[in-house]
């Protein structure tokens, strides 16, 4: 079960103190959280483009998350920032470099 993450707080220490893995289209921030479950945050700036863009990307990136939900292990706070380039990613793409990042920090279960 993934949980909203909405404290600022959270967010800054998974920044300073996570483990980090990023790649052309997104970054990924993860520390974990002594919690049986997994808490998401996601951060899409402004630069992505107007309200429609970076809802539509929020979406697309909670969707990844729901549909991989499976593979990855408990007990982890995750923030995932997008990058400019997700914005005309496909689906695909997007999930591949999701999977990737998420190794990478060791999120993935062995």
């Amino acid at each position: 079960m993934v949980v909203s993450l909405k404290e600022n707080s959270v967010f800054r220490r998974l920044y300073y103190k996570g483990a980090s893995a990023g790649n052309r289209f997104l970054v990924i921030y993860c520390r974990r959280n002594g919690l049986g479950l997994n808490r998401l945050g996601l951060t899409v700036s402004t630069k992505l483009g107007h309200a429609v863009v970076r809802n539509r990307m929020r979406r697309r990136l909670r969707e990844i998350v729901r549909l991989n939900e499976r593979r990855l292990q408990n007990g982890y706070d995750v923030v995932i920032v997008a990058r400019s380039a997700a914005v005309e990613a496909e689906f695909a793409a997007l999930t591949r470099s999701f999977l990737t990042a998420a190794d990478k920090v060791g999120l993935l279960k062995p």
